[in-house]
């Protein structure tokens, strides 16, 4: 059975440790946000939280770089202590009213040292397939669940920890990424730095392919950020603002049962097919966002959106193997990760703004046009011209 083929790839201890890994990284945005609005009011906590989200996304690629260069094993060991202390002190800072720019500088050194646990699992799943593109897709999907599950246990442990006290969910992030990040490092798969073959410059990881893929990826986040914000401003309306973060969530429980069956299930379309289809079904589903006026047909809709995000974004990934050199494979993954998350940030200040002045009808006309704008992109890349099979033996430069 596929499933079991991918449970050997690693062992079944890192998709555990990995997950709890990931949690801080979910958590943080949200846990800052709620513990310095309780502390300092909002618009602090809109710029502390910014600068988490900001230094998360520059912090990517570097991370991702020094992995390759350095092997993961001192890298991850390094970011997760930086990260857990960077947390710790942000905790301090609040409860100690430091002033909101010292606040916000810990954020960003907070955001710059998520030690990127998804983009570097991916990057270690790659190597381990062997260059089998069938084993290859449905471990990318297995880790896309991974994923989407942390990202929705993440803000949901917020959520808990907060009705204690909202500085436990910082702190309870600082503890994982030390515990569980350390363990992610000293994992036996942790892959060696990879050494050209022949001395000279390292390869180059800019190309057109590449950043067509940064651009879908970073649309992809736009969509999720205007969705976000227009479910929030129409739950405000409704009356339940409460309901927000149960109805934007709903959104990850089809994603990840639809990466399992991924996972399961041998694949029935080419990777470049798979993306084209999705991309196109996410802008139908989106219109009818359009036309939502009530929670149910709101849940219904966004949960229907869910559908379409794991064969999506596994899709981005598994394409970044075929176009990223392998001894710069996990800086390409952080890449990825970074659009996504400068997308949703921009997508929700975008349609903030909008939503501000037309209500949550603005916000999502904002996610229909990004879903819109992703289906063409798709449509006219991924195509077999750009993305083309990888070797069979293409990972096996990389030592585990």
């Amino acid at each position: 059975m596929q499933f079991r083929r991918v449970v050997a790839l690693t062992g079944p201890f890192l998709p555990l440790v990995s997950f709890l890994a990931r949690l801080p990284a979910a958590m943080g945005p949200i846990g800052s946000l709620l513990l310095v609005n309780a502390h300092s009011g909002i618009a602090t906590a809109g710029l502390v939280s910014g600068a988490l989200a900001l230094g998360q996304a520059g912090g990517g690629p570097v991370i991702g770089r020094l992995a390759d260069r350095r092997g993961q094993r001192r890298v991850v060991l390094a970011a997760s202590a930086v990260n857990g202390t960077a947390l710790t002190a942000l905790v301090l800072a609040v409860q100690g009213g430091w002033p909101p720019l010292a606040q916000a500088a810990l954020a960003l050194a907070a955001g710059l040292s998520v030690p990127q646990i998804g983009p570097l699992t991916r990057s270690r799943l790659v190597p381990l397939a062997q260059g089998d593109p069938k084993l290859t897709g449905a471990a990318l999907s297995f880790d896309g669940t991974v994923d989407e599950t942390s990202f929705v246990t993440g803000p949901a442990l917020v959520g808990l920890l907060a009705v204690l006290d909202p500085a436990a969910a910082l702190l309870v992030a600082a503890a994982l990424v030390v515990v569980f990040g350390t363990a992610f490092a000293l994992h036996p798969t942790a892959p060696r730095p990879v050494r050209a073959a022949a001395p000279g410059p390292r390869p180059r990881l800019v190309s057109v392919a590449l950043a067509l893929l940064f651009a879908g990826m970073a649309l992809q986040g736009l969509v999720f950020g205007a969705i976000q914000t227009g479910v929030t401003e129409l739950t405000e309306k409704l009356g339940a603002p409460e309901a927000a973060g149960l109805v934007y969530g709903l959104m990850g429980v089809p994603s990840a049962l639809v990466g399992l069956l991924m996972t399961a299930l041998p694949p029935r379309l080419d990777i470049r097919a798979q993306l084209r289809l999705a991309t196109a079904v996410q802008f139908a589903l989106a219109l009818a966002l359009l036309a939502v006026a009530g929670l149910t047909s709101l849940a219904v809709t966004v949960a229907a959106l869910g559908l379409t995000v794991a064969p999506t974004i596994i899709a981005m990934f598994a394409l970044v193997e075929r176009t990223a050199p392998a001894a710069r494979l996990g800086e390409a993954m952080t890449v990825l990760g970074s659009a996504i998350i400068l997308g949703t940030s921009g997508g929700a200040m975008l349609a903030g703004r909008l939503a501000g002045t037309a209500g949550h009808r603005a916000a999502f006309a904002t996610a229909v046009a990004c879903a819109g704008a992703a289906a063409a992109l798709a449509l006219l890349t991924a195509t077999r011209g750009r993305y083309r099979a990888p070797a069979p033996a293409a990972a096996e430069k990389i030592v585990v």
